[in-house]
């Protein structure tokens, strides 16, 4: 049997003592490592982009069964809101833009079959006595002499109550500048003047002055 020396019996335990510590550091670095992997993104410090995991609230108006506010997830386009609200019979569908995509607080107006007729001014053959039709192609009424609702009897556009297709009609003004018209009147009341429509952002004194003889506020 080997004897060793005192001196020799403690470099043997040091040297396993040193062998043992770095085993041991190891050891938990693998475990510190692993669970740290295991915990959430969140957990970990990762910023998380708010925008893509945001739901988005739209309102749909218009010809369409169910209109009010729904919640779409983020990436939904047009087609999606218009098939929550489920479009009506008459919906003039081709008149959208479907495939663009929707942004929060968007509203989404569904023209109908009546709105484009009313639109194109097309009068109904074989009514010649100033009494209410009815078209026998598309079966929809159209009055002969009021207006309909977002118009005037001077063939003015009322900006109180004009639809976005009605906006649109407006020199300047398309779909785009005719929804922040709407969005601007529900936000802040009916406009009291014409010239109110100024405060809709996009609409400055060279594009009123385009349009002023064409609208009304009553």
């Amino acid at each position: 049997m080997i004897q060793l020396d005192r001196r020799q019996q403690y470099l043997i335990i040091l040297l396993i003592g040193v062998i043992l510590f770095g085993a041991g550091y190891r050891l938990a670095q693998t475990k510190e490592r692993a669970v740290e992997d295991s915990k959430p993104a969140l957990e970990r410090g990762e910023a998380r982009d708010d925008s893509k995991t945001k739901d988005l609230f739209i309102h749909v108006a218009g010809a369409v069964a169910r209109p009010g506010v729904y919640q779409l997830p983020q990436g939904s386009r047009i087609i999606d809101a218009v098939q929550k609200a489920g479009p009506a019979a008459d919906a003039d569908l081709n008149s959208l833009k479907l495939a663009a995509p929707v942004t929060d607080g968007q509203t989404i107006y569904v023209p109908g079959l009546q709105d484009a007729v009313a639109q194109a001014g097309t009068p109904v053959p074989g009514n010649q006595t100033g009494t209410p039709a009815m078209s026998s192609a598309k079966n929809v009424f159209i009055p002969q002499t009021g207006t309909r609702p977002g118009g005037s009897a001077g063939g003015l556009v009322n900006i109180n109550t004009a639809d976005l297709s009605q906006l649109d009609t407006l020199p300047g003004i398309g779909p785009s500048l005719a929804q922040r018209i709407i969005d601007y009147r529900e936000l802040n009341g009916p406009f009291a003047a014409i010239e109110d429509i100024k405060n809709v952002s996009g609409i400055g004194d060279k594009k009123f002055d385009a349009l002023k003889d064409m609208v009304t506020v009553q």
